[in-house]
């Protein structure tokens, strides 16, 4: 069994959930209504892209793989600190969330500045982390088959993935 079964079921109202099993069978999940439901399950599967592709161990569905419930993330008190890759994983992930609002693409070196601007503005040592173009594309390109995939869902169906951390999974 992978380390995290994810589903993204597409409601009939338009709403979708959400849900996370891990490995021992416990689970997780989130019921994403009116826009959310058109927002999340697109921001999900860009994380999903940038997390298999970038293989992240500590980032949203590593997290969540790792015993961290859905609603941890919107309270992190609960847990403690996120860890300094599933922030990164956020603004990477923001990074192709804007692409896909805007249609305008960015290339490795634009988003790499951005990261160092991130960092300096906010005083935090900077990253080691550097995209290169080559991950760029292959993020864009298992984007655009997840997003295919759940284009194709009829409402009522569910989109299942696998997600083990720190391999690069295979849509």
């Amino acid at each position: 069994m992978p380390e995290l079964l994810i589903r993204i079921k597409k409601k009939t109202d338009g709403a979708a959930a959400l849900s996370c099993v891990r490995a021992d069978g416990t689970t997780t999940w989130q019921r994403q209504e009116g826009q959310l439901g058109k927002f999340f399950p697109l921001h999900d599967l860009t994380h999903y892209a940038v997390e298999s592709v970038l293989m992240f161990r500590q980032a949203f569905f590593g997290l969540v793989a790792g015993g961290w419930d859905i609603s941890d993330f919107g309270t992190p008190k609960t847990r403690g600190r996120i860890p300094e890759e599933a922030g990164l994983a956020e603004m990477v992930v923001g990074f192709f969330d804007l692409e896909r609002m805007t249609g305008e693409l960015g290339s490795a070196e634009e988003y790499n500045e951005r990261l160092a601007t991130h960092y300096r503005e906010h005083n935090i040592p900077p990253t080691t982390f550097q995209l290169s173009d080559e991950q760029v594309a292959r993020i864009r390109q298992r984007r655009v088959d997840l997003f295919a995939k759940w284009h194709s869902l009829t409402p009522g169906d569910t989109l299942e993935l696998t997600f083990d951390r720190g391999a690069e999974s295979v849509v």
